[in-house]
Formats: structure tokens, sequence, C-alpha cells
């Protein structure tokens, strides 16, 4: 198998990031026009006074001008061949120029317009409205089937076609349906659609948070916590394997991207794992499912949750209060069955000798930590997240200019400027798409109609089962609510295999969050719902693309590593039932007791670890299948967290873990190292 560094994985495995090689010239305006991306940012969040709609353009013009540059028409893997034809210009062809050129037009056409013309079109748009609203409409779809995959824009044309022939659709998606140029007049003139809030969240913070992470990485944040996390864990049995949890866990602080996260941590923890003794596929796997936490590991999580700020309308900061404990779990469930592996297989830890030092660390790479330091203490005060993002970047470039351990000279700077811009574009596109399907949502009213269709099936299915002798335990309400969930994350993991989680999430949430507000379900309690289940779809075959990554580096069969890793991942699909039935667990909800919050996070972290024995096969010792199968179920009942089920779950699982142990005292294991 051909090695391939960090970069060429990202191309091979990650459609966002497969950039297609350019010439010279081209080249270097390609390197200004993202350079100037970010600067634009930085200037507008820090100091500009700049209207939402000219602001949205800008930065969508941005994206698509450079889209139809950087990503070919096929899917690119990393090669630096440059095609040469009399049609091509720097190796791009000129058609792909002219899309480029059609696009900026095309997007600014809009903002560009005095406000008073703009409101005086909605409603009533005129010919230039409707011809400049399609061509966005389709370079939109074509840009995101570029640099995102083909999924997302099949669903945004099948809801284009739901809007315009809705009068032929079956039962209670029938609608009277609109005429083309009604449709442009939603998506096109008012903020619901392509301009809506998906674009406007990603171009106000995300695209910040992306500079502020790569930023942080180049100057050494990334590298200080892989070694804090090898003195922390790597001592212990199965040692590399807890270095990766928690390097990933610590570099998902500054990073939302699964797979950046995977092939940057994953090029030094896969190979110590491996050398320790795990399985390939177990490495990769253990690798890419800690890296899936970074999407929702605070401060930095993925563009979902500022959208979900947007959606919300409350503070960044009780999102990531919100998300603290939920986070804590995920990597709980990690390290449980990655010790228990380590413990089956009977794998050695670090030496002393291949740990680095704390002090020497510390006192190398401890100025580091200032940019994040600020971010965080701003986020905490209240600021706002685009304000903390600027002060965050600018700490970073001091630092980089300062420290003398991974400077920062100014060609480094403008190559982490465009890179971070170039890091942003598969998401300002997938955010437009995104906007096209809200804006047919609003249109249509479909996310009414689908959620009453949810909530009608869950509710015949619970009355059917509550009405035999199973409705002396289970009430018709509890069933509802449990099958409406299931359903929910169900349809998350299908929709999130195939398209980005921040589309995952808006596409769903505008669907789901109805449903589960006719349960009385808190909207902050729905939306982390179905974010924490768009997330899962980096680890669940078959479109797991951070196990795939992960596979590649450890040269492991990637359906099995993609297997392993929905197993690891496993407590992640547990958590967001926790915090439904217990929303203590978010913290900022209005039950929040501590006392409730310590029962939850007992009980969860209970059911965790007997659901993390069941799928390892030991706990003390190895276990019978028949035991596996009694540690699983029994883990289900901590679903629920309360005195009577922990009681109850304790009790019954107690036979099992007994027999273990003594069985582990007549055969002990014993750990080589």
């Amino acid at each position: 198998m051909v090695a391939m560094n960090s970069d060429e994985l990202e191309q091979r495995y990650d459609p966002e990031m497969a950039f297609r090689a350019t010439g010279p010239r081209l080249g270097l305006l390609v390197t200004t026009a993202l350079v100037a991306m970010s600067i634009y940012h930085y200037y507008a969040a820090g100091f500009g006074l700049i209207r939402e709609l000219v602001h949205r353009g800008i930065h969508l013009s941005f994206v698509l001008g450079l889209i139809f540059i950087l990503f070919g028409t096929r899917h690119h893997t990393g090669s630096a061949e440059i095609k040469k034809a009399w049609y091509r210009f720097d190796g791009i062809g000129i058609w792909d120029l002219c899309f480029s050129l059609l696009a900026v037009v095309a997007t600014m056409y809009l903002p560009l317009l005095p406000p008073e013309i703009v409101s005086s079109h909605v409603g009533a748009p005129v010919t230039s409205d409707v011809v400049m609203g399609t061509i966005l409409l389709l370079l939109v779809l074509e840009a995101t089937r570029r640099s995102v995959g083909p999924t997302l824009p099949i669903i945004a044309i099948i809801f284009i076609l739901y809007a315009v022939f809705g009068i032929y659709a079956p039962g209670v998606l029938k609608h009277p349906g609109a005429s083309w140029p009604g449709l442009i007049n939603h998506l096109y003139l008012t903020n619901q659609g392509i301009y809506g809030i998906a674009l406007g969240v990603v171009a106000k913070y995300v695209f910040l948070f992306v500079l502020f992470g790569v930023l942080a990485t180049r100057v050494g944040l990334g590298q200080l916590f892989i070694d804090i996390a090898s003195v922390v864990a790597g001592r212990f049995a199965g040692g590399p394997a807890k270095v990766a949890i928690f390097s990933s866990a610590l570099l998902g602080t500054i990073s939302g991207s699964s797979i950046a996260n995977t092939v940057t941590t994953g090029s030094l923890t896969i190979p110590a794992m491996k050398k320790v003794g795990y399985p390939a596929h177990f490495a990769a796997a253990v690798e890419a499912t800690s890296s899936t936490g970074g999407q929702i590991t605070p401060p930095i999580m993925g563009a979902a949750a500022f959208i979900m700020v947007e959606f919300l309308e409350i503070p960044y900061r009780d999102i990531i209060l919100a998300a603290l404990f939920p986070a804590m779990l995920h990597y709980f469930g990690i390290f449980i069955m990655v010790h228990l592996e380590a413990k089956k297989l009977g794998l050695r830890g670090l030496n002393a000798d291949e740990l680095p030092v704390l002090a020497q660390v510390l006192r190398q790479h401890w100025p580091t930590l200032i940019p994040l330091s600020i971010l965080i203490y701003l986020i905490i005060t209240g600021r706002t997240p685009d304000y903390a993002a600027v002060w965050g970047i600018t700490a970073c470039v001091v630092v980089g200019f300062l420290n003398p351990n991974h400077r920062l000279s100014l060609r480094d700077l403008v190559a982490t400027l465009a890179t971070g811009a170039k890091y942003a574009l598969a998401v300002g596109a997938a955010a437009a798409s995104v906007g096209i399907i809200v804006g047919v949502v609003t249109l249509t009213g479909t996310g009414f109609r689908l959620s009453f269709m949810v909530t009608q099936a869950a509710a015949h299915l619970g009355e059917f089962i509550s009405a035999g002798w199973l409705g002396i335990w289970l009430t018709q309400e509890g069933l509802t609510l449990f099958f409406t969930l299931t359903f929910t994350a169900i349809a998350c993991i299908i929709m999130g295999a195939g398209i980005p989680t921040t589309a995952t999430y808006i596409i769903l949430v505008s669907i789901a969050a109805p449903a589960l507000a006719m349960l009385h379900i808190q909207p902050l309690v729905a939306h982390f719902f179905v974010f924490y289940y768009g997330v899962l779809a980096d680890i669940t075959p078959p479109v797991a693309l951070a196990a795939y990554a992960g596979a590649s580096i450890a040269g492991s069969n990637p359906f099995k590593t993609g297997n392993t890793a929905f197993r690891l991942g496993i407590a992640k699909a547990l958590v967001p039932f926790v915090f439904v039935y217990s929303p203590s667990l978010l913290l900022v909800t209005p039950e929040f007791t501590l006392n409730s919050l310590l029962i939850t996070l007992a009980g969860a972290m209970a059911g965790i670890a007997l659901l993390g024995s069941a799928f390892a096969g030991y706990i003390f010792c190895k276990l019978r299948r028949c035991e596996r199968w009694w540690l699983g179920s029994v883990a289900l009942l901590f679903v629920a967290p309360g005195l009577t089920t922990m009681l109850i779950g304790t009790i019954l699982a107690a036979p099992v873990l007994l027999r273990a142990l003594l069985r582990a005292r007549q055969e002990p294991v014993s750990v080589t190292g």
C-alpha cells in the first residue's frame, strides 16, 4: 500500500477537500482570492458594519467563484497533474472560469441593489430577478455536487420538484404547488432560501472558527494536545489507544471536522496502536470514533452548533455548556471499550522512553494555549462567537510571530489564511443548498406535514404494543415518544451517510423539531438529539468517511473498520436518549438540579459501561454470549436514569458481574509490559 500524507488522505476520503491543481498564473490568482476571503471575514467581524444581505452575498460569491476553479466535475484524489489543452487556462477549463464569473455576477446582483428596490421586488419579481435567481439556483446545485457530493443536490432537486408539482403529491403531502417565478421569489428574494439562516451562520461564525482552528494548529496547539495526551494516558494498558482518545478530544476543541481530526492525530496514533498489538481495523476505528467527537466537543464544535444558536436564539455559551457532559460521555464510552479490549488482548502501555516529558512539553508550547484561553474566556463572559473568534485569530497570529517554536513567517501566514478559506468553501456551498431545501419547507409547510406523519406512525405503533401484556409497564405516551425518537435517529443516520452533518441537522431538525415539540420535548433537547445522530453518520457504514480515512492509514479493511467504529461509538447512540429522558444532563434546561445531574451521570456511565462490556465481550474475564446479551439488555434500562431504574439494573447485572469476577480470580489475565 502506498503511504499518503494527511493532506492526500483528506483529499481522497473527504470530498470537501478534493482540490484540483492549477497552473502558476491561476494559482496566484486563487491564492490571492483565498487570502482576500479570509481578510474580508476578519475585517467584517471585527471592524466592519456590513449589511446582512451584502455580507452573505460577498461570502457566497467567494465560495461559488472559487469552487468552480478548485473543484473539478469529477472527484479529485490529490494528483498534482495539470491537464493541458487548447480549451484550458492553467489546467482549468474555460467553461469553469465562465461558471465562476457567472456565479459571482448572479450572487452579487441582489445584494448590490438598493434595499428599497429589493423590498419592492419581493412578491413581484421582475424578469431579471427570475433569470438571475434561476442561474444562481443551478450554479449552487452544481457547486455543491462538486464540493460535497451528489446526495445533497439530489435531495434539493426533489424538494424543488415537490414545490412545483405538489398538487400531485399523495395524501397529507399535497399542496397547491408554486409557479417557477413564485418559487424563485421565495428562494432568491427572501431570507428564507439561498440567502437564509444557514448561509448567514456560515458567513458570520463558521468561517472564522475554521480559520481559527487552522491557525491554532499551525502555531503548535495541536502538537501540544497530542503530547499532553501521551503524558496522561500513554503509560496505561493499551496506552496508544488511550492517547488517541485524549488527543482527539483535545484536538476536537479546535477542530470541527471528523476527517481532518482523524488524519491529523491518526498518522501518529494508529501506527503506535498497531505496534503494541491492537489489530489494524481496531486501531483505525478507535481513532475515527474519537475524532468524530470533535463536532460535539466545546468550545469549537461543528457548524451545526452555530446554526443552533440562530435557530434557538440563545447564546453560544449555552450551547457549549449543554454539550459538555454529553461529549464527556461519548469519550467515556470509547475509553471503556478500548480499556476492555486492551485487557482482553493483554496489551502493554508505552514505556517511559516512548513518552514525552510534561515539563518540557509545557515549557516549549505553553504560549500556544493563549489564543484558546482568550477565545474561551470571551465566550464564557457572554461575548458573541464572532467577536471571540476575531480575538482568538489575532492572538494566534501574535503568538505565531513571537513564539520561537512553530514560528510563523509572513509566507506561512499567507498560506494558512488561504488554507483556512479553502476548508470553508464546501460548507458554504452546502449551506446555500440547504437554504433551498429549507425554503421549500417553509413555502409548502412540509415540515409540519412530515412531523404529523412521524408522530402518527409512532402513536399507532405505541398503541399496538401497549394494548398487549407490555402495557402493564409501558404507556402509550411513553412508547409514542420512544418510537418518534427512534424514527428520527434512523432518518438522521441514513441521511447523514450521504450529506454533511450540518446539512443533515438543518434538514431533519425542520422535520423532527415540530414532531418532538408535539410530544412536549424542549427545543434545545430536540435540536441536540438531531445534531448528535447526524454526527454519528461519520462512523456508520456503508458511508463512514472518518473510518475509511483511518482504515487507509492502518491498511485495514474499510468496511470492517466502519463496523468496529460504530460499535465503539455506540455510547453516542445511547446518550441522546438519555438527555431526552433527563434534560438536566444539558445543564441549561429548566429541569437542571445538581442532584438530578449526578443521578443522570451515574446512571448513564453505568449503562455505557455495561453496554461497552457487552460489545467488547469482556469484563474481568471473557464473557459468554448469553452474558453479553444480558448485559446489553440491562444497559438499556439506564437510558432513563433514575434511582429506581439504577437499582433494578444493578440487581439484574450483579449475577453476571460476580460470576465474571470469580472466573477472573480463578484464571487471571496478565497484562504484558
